[in-house]
């Protein structure tokens, strides 16, 4: 039987890879497309939709780049669930649509990828790691 666990942190720094780039694409869409994204927003009947498009860019890049190099990952990751449940419930709560229901499910999943690191952070390959080790090594 293959021992998995020895390939825990390189699972995780190619998790956090792939969930770090699908929130840079996300938000370049927003962020190429600001007026279309905003008028999507309008039309949901959120205000300021301009300003939430903003803050959604901000939250995604950066969320996205604390991941990539694994800083505060299960502080980060716990946020990025909320905003993703939080969009899912605002953007994509006509479950009655085929489409809508198929971006409301990915987004349950990918709270579910977040609370994953939320449970296990972000591995050995990443800040928090080397952060907990110079702790360690710093004289009394």
């Amino acid at each position: 039987m293959i021992d998995l666990e020895k390939y825990g942190d390189a699972a995780a720094l190619v998790g956090r890879l792939f969930f770090s780039s699908m929130f840079l694409a996300f938000s370049y869409g927003k962020l190429t497309a600001f007026g279309g994204t905003s008028g999507y927003m309008a039309a949901l009947g959120l205000p300021a939709p301009a300003l939430f498009t903003l803050l959604a860019i901000i939250v995604e890049i950066g969320g996205s780049l604390l991941m990539l190099v694994g800083y505060q990952t299960r502080i980060v990751a716990l946020g990025l669930a909320i905003y993703v449940l939080v969009s899912a419930f605002i953007g994509h709560s006509q479950l009655g649509d085929p489409d809508q229901f198929m971006h409301f499910m990915k987004n349950m999943t990918i709270v579910g990828g977040s609370l994953a690191f939320v449970a296990h952070g972000a591995g050995a390959h990443s800040l928090d790691a080397r952060t907990v080790a110079t702790a360690r090594h710093r004289p009394a």
